[in-house]
């Protein structure tokens, strides 16, 4: 049997209600809080989480 855990939201750090696989590889997850009711983009690998950090529209600078 694969090993597997809760995904944690990386902001409050509690259990989302998502629970992933050794083997399961997301990108460009919209993953939602319900605890801290935020939305965040995420990559996901082998447990490792990162944030994906997009600029804003508004922030965004046209050449």
């Amino acid at each position: 049997m694969c090993k597997m855990e809760w995904l944690l939201c990386p902001i409050c750090k509690n259990k989302t209600r998502i629970k992933l696989r050794a083997d399961t590889v997301l990108e460009y997850f919209p993953l939602y809080c319900p605890k801290c009711k935020q939305e965040t983009l995420i990559y996901v690998k082998q447990f490792n989480t990162k944030v994906i950090k997009e600029p804003d529209a508004q922030t965004a600078v046209l050449k």
